[in-house]
């Protein structure tokens, strides 16, 4: 069962026994996620690496001993102590049912090793597949980084680092695949057109057996269908000949009457001419009209839009004042609102407490009422008197007690007096900062509401000034740019010259490229058509290009079989003409010959494919197939050389500047006047371009004219900007003002805290001391009342009380308790009241901000509807003129089409008058041609039967001889062209001579148009020419072409089987190269992507500099496996150079990250390496440690350092030292391991 993830691997422990340096059993471990390997050289940490590597699977060579047997301890110097040895690798594996163990060992004994996996035997493979399946591969090497192998890594060139590539993505496996295939796809198409040739040869020995066989069956005919074949041709002749005279004489008669009733047309027509051109004269004048008024009514309009504009912004800005006087209206009331009802709490509160005191009073006064009817002592006068000497008595005893208790008393009553005065101090602070903090909140709002009214104009500001800005560099250099347009419209038109494009031909080639443009939007994937696509260097090898490019000039280029499919499917839906495809990935393009852009002999001699510009780049292989290695020729005479009589005794394909075009097959054709025409397809593409220049230009000039005409916009936006410039000053002075406010409210609200905070210590100071004097009177009146019980002793028994202090105090205490209620009642009421009248007088002027804010939003208000009033007249003034510009446009448009439909009729008429014209122009020229056509039978009759006299050609007769046709051979021939009569009377004797057409075929007879009757006669004379050609060519029949006929096409039969088998091997071979080659780039891509992704990222962390780069780039993208990798990094602070220039410990970084991002493609569960660190100083260790720490938590990370900058990061330490006493006994390096967590110690770095 596979782990969850390679993440879920944890490498736990490591058993060595007897292996190298390592003598008996040791077990290494429990491995933490960040292990150090450490110890002084020599002592055996590079064998630990070892048995690492032993153990995973790696080839003894590498290990670095020469027998397997090496391995064993002792084995080094001779003594091996024992003939087995192991090495076992632990790990814990997360499961989806729980953890699990699983021990690889891998034994030696002897010369031979053992593998197991949890104590069962199995193969190496078996062995290196489990090791794989927990992320461990040995060939990659994914799991150690061997001493020195860091800076190899930095230095590697490029073909290096693609091996390396190759290697970890496992693509390497399929070179020896990839070459095979492709050696076997070659051979094969080789193989192919050896085979081709073979059959063409074949081919050409068939067609000359078979061409030798009908020679020897027809070779007996010749001479009869010569024969018959004469005078089948001369009645044919003579026939049509007699039909046509006919037919002239009959068409001379029709086309006088019609001339005469062309003539009687004429008049009317140009009568019908003059009264149209009187009505259109009179509308053109009235559209002319119309249209000047419609121009005086807009520029009205555009006079009255800047005032309209203008009206608009000050109403926009007139409710956007309303809106913000409102809020602060509503803020204002909100406020008194909130004072009110402050008040009314105060006065409520001053009432309450007043209702308070009253029912105090009153309840003193009953409760007074109450004790005295009950409880009061009442003495009588002589007891009083006693009582009074008594007392004097006492006070005499007691007068320094007394006099000690009067002084405290008069300190206690100054200390309550200072209380009760930093009370009255604190609460008017409390007061004060009460205002203040309402004065406070009120400047808030204020600033809120400026910061908003400023942002608002800051934005109205800033979108007017941009606006003015560009209307004031479109008017700026609109009268530059009118004259730059037209004098490049100027220039456009004057290359266009006389260039017409015939009207059809445009309008076929728009719908053919219309085709092409539907394509493009249905099916991705096609590019245009070639000749859209390439032009020719200069204009001289345009016929020469259009020669060889023929049909493929005008084709689709799409880039694969199935594109070119749907788009045929589409025309046959659609009905459309047949069009041609050239798929790249089906079309067989042979590679270009750089030999033959080396021909000197002749001179100019140039492949066709280096005068043809192509774009895009892509359509590479479509170029190379139309031009098929062509070159092209000054003259047909150097052609003929490059194509026939090269030095190499080679033959190609050949073609001269004037169209003549030579095969290497040895087929020739020359130029044509069609070729020319075809030709001329390249010139039209520049037509096309002014045409389209033409027309940027026009619009372009159209619109510099409009902007031309926004003066008076900007005189308007200027305004507005500077009355926004204005406000928005007043409004940063006001919150400048209210800011300054602010913080003087702050301030003085912040002392005011601060004095509160030292009336607390003061009052807390107070009251512990008249705490204190408090102990101080109870202990002076305990001794007064030690006085007193004993003056008063006999006197208190009589009047029934325990002391005299019983009746003092009674009514001393509760007059006390009476003054000090009524004194806090007097304290509230006093404190209410000053907020009250505070508040009271605040009152007033917050109705003055509410009326103020009234007044405002009234008069803001009424400028509004003010401002609304002028942007409504204003509007309906441009409104009416807007409805008169419509009408009159409504008319000018009536107008416009009324004067067109004149100008189609002045046209319609003087294109009748002309075509009336040219009518009878066309019936007197065709009245002389007919005459003149009809001479010309006459004498072509004459010269028929002239011929058959002289050939003695028996034609058959119904009346007369051939005889009787006048021979005039003896006659200067000029002299009888010269004079009409002798002719006029030949012709009439042969019309007397009548023909026998009896013989000659009905079909013959029927045929009606010419070019039938001059296709069958020159049928006729092709027969008989080839006839005689042939009886002259031809000695005597070859008796054994038929058996040479068979022996050839049982050749081509064996040859196209042969032909067959070796294409679809061709077929095959190039398939498996294609699947081979495709598995390759997969497997190459899949890594070099995912490092190329990671790599930078890594950089950056081992840098801890987010400007630090590092990339990797493919030499060839196509085939990368095929070229080299560069791998380039940019060190922080540092600009681009070659790896090469980076110091030690820059190379030792980008080497880490690319080892890293590597790592990071098929991640193995734990990383070892062996001293990373050599050519590091501390500040990169530091940052090496720092990532690798980083990663703890992905894999174990195991590194053999000599230096503690490094090491001192680690979770645990492994430390490797020698047993000297031992390998004293021995001889052999003896190493001891120690191991050291070092998690529970707290870092200093």
């Amino acid at each position: 069962m596979a782990p969850i993830s390679f993440e879920n691997v944890q490498l736990k422990f490591i058993e060595v026994n007897n292996f190298k340096s390592y003598r008996g059993f040791k077990k290494i471990g429990p491995l933490k996620p960040f292990m150090a390997v450490i110890g002084p050289n020599g002592s055996g940490k590079s064998n630990f690496m070892d048995a690492i590597s032993f153990v995973m699977g790696e080839k003894t060579n590498l290990l670095r001993v020469k027998r397997l047997s090496d391995l064993i301890h002792g084995a080094s110097v001779g003594k091996p102590i024992s003939s087995k040895a192991s090495v076992s690798a632990i790990f814990e594996i997360e499961m989806e049912n729980g953890m699990v163990e699983k021990k690889f060992t891998r034994s030696i004994s002897g010369a031979s090793a053992d593998h197991k996996i949890d104590k069962a035997s199995v193969t190496p493979k078996e062995y290196l597949t489990e090791l794989e399946k927990i992320g461990i591969n040995a060939k990659a090497k994914n799991f150690l980084v061997f001493q020195g192998a860091v800076e190899s890594i930095a230095m590697k060139n490029p073909k290096e680092r693609t091996a390396l590539f190759e290697e970890i993505s496992a693509s390497g496996a399929l070179k020896e695949d990839y070459e095979k295939c492709k050696a076997e796809m070659l051979a094969a198409e080789e193989e192919t057109q050896h085979t081709y040739q073979k059959k063409k040869a074949i081919g050409a020995e068939r067609k000359e057996a078979k061409l030798e066989k009908e020679e020897a069956e027809k070779y007996q005919k010749l001479q009869d269908d010569m024969a018959e074949r004469q005078v089948e041709l001369q009645l044919f002749r003579l026939f049509h000949n007699e039909k046509a005279i006919g037919e002239m004489k009959d068409q001379i008669d029709a086309k006088n009457k019609e001339h005469d009733k062309v003539d009687k047309k004429k008049e009317s027509a140009e009568k019908a001419l003059a009264d149209v051109k009187k009505s259109s004269g009179k509308r053109t004048r009235d559209f002319d009209k119309v249209s000047q008024d419609i121009r005086d009514k807009e520029a009205d309009i555009a006079k009255k839009k800047p005032a309209f504009i203008k009206a608009k912004e000050k109403s926009a800005h007139m409710v956007k004042k309303v809106e913000t006087a409102k809020k602060s209206l509503k803020q204002a009331k909100k406020a008194e609102e909130a004072h009110q009802s402050d008040i009314q709490e105060l006065e409520s509160e001053l009432r309450m407490v007043e209702r308070k005191k009253t029912e105090f009073e009153e309840q003193v006064k009953e409760d007074t009422q109450a004790s005295g009817s009950k409880n009061d002592v009442i003495l009588e006068d002589d007891q009083i008197e006693i009582y009074q000497k008594l007392k004097e008595k006492a006070g005499k005893e007691s007068a320094r007690h007394m006099s000690d208790l009067d002084s405290i008393n008069r300190e206690h009553k100054s200390d309550q007096d200072r209380l009760d005065n930093e009370m009255r101090k604190k609460l008017d602070v409390e007061s004060k900062m009460k205002n203040k903090g309402h004065e406070l909140e009120e400047s808030q709002k204020r600033l809120d509401k400026l910061n908003d009214h400023i942002r608002a104009s800051e934005t109205q500001l800033d979108e007017q000034k941009k606006l003015y800005n560009e209307l004031n560099q479109d008017v700026g250099s609109s009268k530059d740019r009118i004259r730059e347009l037209t004098d490049s419209l100027e220039e456009v038109t004057g290359e266009l010259g006389d260039a017409r494009v015939d009207k059809h031909e445009d309008n076929r080639r728009k719908k053919k490229q219309e085709i092409v443009e539907n394509f493009k939007r249905l099916f991705p994937g096609v590019y245009d058509r070639m000749i859209n696509m390439s032009q020719p260097i200069h204009k001289k090898y345009n016929v020469a290009i259009t020669k060889q490019l023929g049909r493929y000039m005008e084709a689709i280029v799409v880039d694969t079989e199935s594109t070119a499919r749907q788009c045929i499917q589409y025309l046959k839906d659609q009905m459309l003409e047949p069009e041609t495809f050239l798929p790249l990935d089906y079309i067989q393009a042979k590679p270009l010959k750089e030999r033959l852009r080396n021909i000197n002999n002749p001179k100019g001699v140039k492949l066709l494919y280096d005068v043809l510009q192509y774009e895009p780049a892509e359509i590479k292989r479509a170029v190379l197939f139309v031009t098929n290695n062509s070159l092209v020729c000054e003259t047909p005479e150097d052609a003929m050389k490059v194509a026939y009589e090269m030095e190499d005794g080679q033959r190609y394909d050949a073609v001269a500047l004037d169209g003549t075009f030579y095969q290497k097959s040895g087929i020739i054709s020359g130029g044509s006047m069609d070729l020319a025409r075809k030709a001329k397809r390249w010139d039209d593409k520049h037509v096309s371009n002014l045409k389209a220049k033409k027309e940027k230009y026009t619009e372009e000039l159209r619109a510099a004219m409009k902007s031309s005409r926004k003066e008076s916009e900007i005189q308007t936006i200027q305004s507005q900007v500077q009355g926004l410039e204005t406000r928005l000053k007043y409004s940063l002075t006001d919150r400048e003002t209210t800011n300054k406010k602010i913080d003087k409210l702050s301030k003085e609200m912040d002392r005011m805290r601060a004095d509160l905070e030292k009336f607390a210590p003061a009052i807390r100071d107070i009251e512990n001391t008249m705490r204190k004097r408090e102990k101080q009177i109870e202990t002076t009146k305990d001794k007064m009342n030690t006085v007193e019980d004993r003056v008063f002793a006999d006197f208190c028994k009589k009047i029934g009380v325990k002391n005299i202090r019983q009746y003092e105090e009674r009514e001393l205490k509760s007059q006390q308790e009476r003054a000090k209620k009524k004194l806090e009642f007097e304290n509230q009421i006093n404190r209410i009241s000053t907020q009250l009248e505070y508040e009271q007088k605040r009152e007033e002027q917050l109705q003055q901000n509410v009326r103020k804010f009234e007044r405002t939003v009234q008069d803001v208000e009424d400028q509004l509807e003010s401002s609304k009033k002028a942007e409504s007249v204003t509007m309906t003034e441009i409104d009416k003129e807007m409805k008169d510009v419509e009408k009159l446009k409504t008319e000018k448009n009536f107008l416009k089409s009324e004067v067109d439909k004149s100008e189609s009729e002045v046209e319609a008429a003087k294109k009748e008058v002309t075509n009336v014209q040219k009518d009878m122009a066309s019936i007197s020229k065709a009245i002389n041609q007919i005459e003149a056509s009809l001479d010309n039978e006459r004498a072509t009759r004459h010269t028929i039967l002239k011929q058959c006299k002289m050939d003695s050609i028996n034609i058959p007769m119904r009346k007369g001889r051939l005889e009787e046709i006048q021979d005039d051979n003896d006659e200067d021939p000029s002299i009888e062209m010269s004079s009409s009569q002798p002719s006029h009377v030949i012709y009439e004797k042969e019309e007397k001579i009548k023909i026998d057409y009896s013989g000659l075929n009905m079909s013959l007879q029927d045929l009606e148009e010419a070019d039938d009757v001059r296709k069958v006669e020159k049928r006729f004379e092709k027969q008989i020419s080839d006839l005689s050609a042939t009886i002259h060519r031809i000695q005597a029949p070859n008796m054994k072409a038929m058996q040479k006929l068979d022996e050839a096409r049982e050749k081509l039969a064996e040859a196209n089987k042969d032909f067959d088998n070796v294409r679809r091997k061709a077929k095959q071979a190039k398939m498996n190269f294609e699947r081979v080659k495709q598995e390759r780039y997969d497997l190459f891509m899949k890594c070099f992507e995912h490092v190329s992704n990671t790599i930078d990222g890594i950089y950056k962390n081992l840098a801890r500099n987010q400007s630090a780069q590092a990339f990797l780039g493919p030499e060839n993208p196509e085939e990368p496996y095929l070229e080299g990798i560069n791998y380039n990094c940019v060190a922080p602070g540092k600009r681009f150079q070659p790896m090469s220039n980076l110091s030690g410990g820059e190379k030792t970084i980008a080497a880490l990250a690319l080892l890293f991002g590597i790592h990071s493609f098929q991640p193995a569960p734990f990383f070892v390496l062996d001293e990373i660190d050599a050519a590091l100083d501390n500040t990169n260790i530091g940052k090496v440690a720092s990532y690798i720490e980083s990663q703890r938590e992905k894999m174990n990370i195991v590194v053999i350092s000599l230096k503690e900058e490094f090491y001192s990061h680690a979770d645990a330490l492994i430390g490797i030292t020698t047993d000297s006493t031992k390998m004293q006994e021995t001889g052999a390096l003896i190493s001891k391991v120690l191991t050291l967590d070092l998690t529970p110690y707290e870092k200093h770095f």
